[in-house]
């Protein structure tokens, strides 16, 4: 089993910033195949980035140049940049990873993006 806390999220102006994290615990012991999706009210659930199996980045044309994914390997962590946001941001943020055929997914973390 995989255990995914998600953590950082809250309120934010139009063009701030915010630093989504992810630790994760059990039976997982890399970083690639981890990410991030989101979902807004009334919408599917989206890809916003991740780290591939094969550990190169994949973004959503949406994100590109604004949000940045990261990670600190030894604590089995990935991260979330978000700058320049926008009220179309707001969401819930789920980090998700990929282990075989099966998805682990967190609690989520809500983002707002509000004047």
């Amino acid at each position: 089993q995989v255990q995914l806390v998600e953590s950082g999220g809250g309120l934010v102006q139009p063009g701030g910033s915010l630093r989504l994290s992810c630790a994760a615990s059990g039976r997982i012991f890399s970083t690639n195949g981890m990410g991030w999706y989101r979902q807004a009210p009334g919408k599917e659930r989206e890809l916003v980035a991740r780290f591939t199996s094969g550990g190169s980045t994949s973004y959503a044309d949406s994100v590109k140049g604004r949000f940045t994914i990261s990670r600190d390997d030894a604590k089995i962590t990935v991260y979330l940049q978000m700058n320049s946001l926008k009220p179309e941001d707001t969401a819930v943020y789920y980090c998700n990873a990929r282990r075989g055929p099966t998805n682990y997914w967190g609690q989520g973390t809500q983002v707002t993006v509000s004047a």
